[in-house]
C-alpha cells in the first residue's frame, strides 16, 4: 500500500522504537486476556498468504474472498457482498467489500475493518503483513466477539482495492471505504455509524505501532490505555505520524475512526513482506487489545450519547 506520510518532530520518537523493537515480539504470559486465538489468527494468515498475490479483481482475491466467506459463516455470521467497479488507471475493475455484523442491543454500530487486497506488482508479492494480517485479525475478531455483550452492534468489514493500482492518489486509493461511506451516504445509514477501527501492517514479528496522528484522540486514548493494562506498552508506543489509510474517508465524513498500524517495516512493498516476517504473538497483541478496547469503546459512545 502507498502511503503519503508526513513525519513531525517524531526522530527521536521512531529511534526509540526501533530500538525497543529489536527483538522478535513475545506475547506476555498471562490468561485471561480475551478469547482470541493467535494461533488460529495465524493459521488463517498462511491460508491467505497461500493463495499468492491478491490485487483487486484477481482470481486470487476471489479465492480468498471464498475462504472468509466460509469462515464467517462458521462463525454464525451471514456475510454481505458488497460488489462495486472502481474507474482506476488500469481501466473499470470489479471490487467486492465483505461485512458481517454481529448484531448488539442497538443498531447503532462500531465498525472494525481491515484490508484484504494486496498491491498490484510485476513481481510476486504475497503481501503477508500488507492485507495478509489485517485480513487475520478481523476475521479472528469477527469469531471470538460473539463473547462480547455490547449495546452497539459490531459490524467487520473487509476492504477490497485498498491499494493504489499505479500510484497512490486521491483517486487511485482506498477505493472500497471511499465506495461503503458512500454507499452509507446514499441509504441514509451513515449516523448509525458511531466509530471505525482499522488494521493495517499489524503482524509485524517486530510489533511497534505508533499512534496514527489523524485518527480521533479519545479512540487513541482507549486503545493506548488497554494495551498498556495488559502489558503491551512496549507494542503501542508514544510519538505519533500521520498516514493515509482506509480510515480517512470516514474521518472525512465526521465519522470518529483510528488506524492501528507498524508502518516501521523493511519489507512494506516488497518481496521480502512474506510469512516469516510475521508471527502468532504480534496478531494475538492487537487481538487482545482490541477484544479489551470494545465495550470500552462502546461504554464511552453510549455515555456520550446520553
Amino acid at each position: 500500500m502507498t502511503r503519503q506520510i508526513r513525519f513531525g518532530s517524531i526522530v527521536f520518537s521512531l529511534l526509540l522504537v526501533s530500538f525497543l523493537a529489536s527483538g522478535f515480539v513475545q506475547a506476555p504470559e498471562r490468561s485471561g486476556q480475551s478469547p482470541f486465538d493467535g494461533e488460529r489468527a495465524f493459521r488463517d494468515l498462511e491460508t491467505v498468504v497461500g493463495y499468492g498475490p491478491r490485487p483487486a479483481g484477481s482470481d486470487n482475491i476471489e479465492r480468498t474472498r471464498e475462504y472468509v466467506l466460509a469462515e464467517l459463516v462458521a462463525a454464525g455470521l451471514e456475510p454481505i457482498l458488497d460488489s462495486f467497479t472502481a474507474q482506476t488507471p488500469l481501466g473499470r475493475i470489479d471490487m467486492v467489500n465483505i461485512r458481517a455484523v454481529r448484531a448488539g442491543s442497538s443498531s447503532a454500530t462500531i465498525v472494525v475493518s481491515g484490508h484484504y487486497d494486496t498491491k498490484l506488482f510485476d513481481e510476486p508479492f504475497v503481501g503477508a503483513n500488507d492485507g495478509g494480517s489485517s485480513t487475520a485479525v478481523v476475521l479472528e475478531l469477527a469469531r471470538v466477539s460473539d463473547r462480547l455483550e455490547l449495546e452497539h452492534s459490531l459490524e467487520f468489514i473487509f476492504f477490497d482495492g485498498e491499494e493504489a493500482v499505479i500510484d497512490w492518489t486521491a483517486t487511485d486509493s482506498v477505493y472500497g471505504s471511499r465506495y461503503d461511506v458512500g454507499r452509507r451516504i446514499e441509504e441514509g445509514s451513515l449516523d448509525s455509524l458511531k466509530a471505525l477501527v482499522l488494521v493495517d501492517m499489524i503482524g509485524d514479528r517486530d510489533l511497534g505501532i505508533l499512534q496514527e496522528s489523524g485518527s480521533t484522540d479519545w479512540l487513541l486514548a482507549i486503545i493506548w490505555d488497554t494495551a498498556g493494562r495488559l502489558g503491551y506498552a512496549r507494542n503501542f508506543n508514544a510519538g505519533g505520524f500521520l498516514v493515509e489509510d482506509d480510515h480517512v474517508p470516514y474521518l472525512r465524513a465526521g465519522i470518529p475512526a483510528v488506524d492501528l498500524i507498524d508502518f516501521d517495516y523493511p519489507e512494506w512493498h516488497t518481496t521480502g513482506d512474506t510469512l516469516d516476517k510475521t508471527s502468532a504473538a504480534s496478531l494475538k497483541i492487537v487481538g487482545d487489545v482490541l477484544f479489551n478496547a470494545l465495550p470500552a469503546i462502546d461504554l464511552h459512545l453510549v455515555s456520550n450519547q446520553r
